[in-house]
């Protein structure tokens, strides 16, 4: 599913020591203009600076999964004029990055491809990082979009959900 990034995360994905108390310094990464009046921060403003010089979509994988490392070491190898950037949900710009797509910064359900203006999880993120490899991926994701949404998240949800007893874990993340 498509998520628009609306910028807006409310203020139960604050970490709860900040969720109620306005702080006089930024807290961790979040700078004070990034704050609104109602207790959300603006998620879009605070990492903007993601998308300033390098407009390239950002792919976030569990970095200690080693489906995940793989499914790295495949983009890598089709993705020759670097068109995706590659960043791990649990290192700080990932988690950052998770709320900005308005999820909780520990949610490592899922892969996440992060757009300028969108983002996309489960199966439509990997169909979206597909049209971004060398041929013949973006022909293969044009063929499955025709496939339910539905019938594409249940069998993504059934291998992420088991993705560490059927391929194990590593102690490294693989960038």
């Amino acid at each position: 599913m498509a998520l628009p990034i609306s910028g807006r995360v409310p203020a139960r994905f604050v970490l709860p020591s900040t969720a109620n108390v306005r702080p006089r310094q930024p807290v961790a990464f979040v700078s004070l203009s990034s704050a609104t009046n109602d207790g959300t921060i603006d998620w879009v403003e605070a990492t903007s600076d993601f998308f300033e010089k390098d407009t390239r979509p950002i792919m976030l994988f569990d970095g200690v999964c080693n489906l995940c490392n793989g499914g790295v070491r495949f983009v890598r190898a089709n993705d020759r004029n670097r068109r995706i950037r590659l960043e791990a949900l649990q290192s700080e710009a990932g988690k950052k990055l998770l709320r900005r797509s308005g999820r909780a910064p520990d949610d490592i359900s899922s892969v996440v491809l992060v757009e300028k203006d969108r983002s996309y999880i489960k199966s439509e993120a990997v169909l979206r990082i597909m049209e971004h490899l060398e041929l013949p991926f973006p022909q293969l994701a044009l063929f499955l979009k025709f496939v339910p949404l539905f019938v594409r998240n249940i069998a993504y949800d059934n291998i992420a959900d088991n993705r560490y007893t059927l391929f194990g874990r590593s102690e490294s993340c693989e960038i």
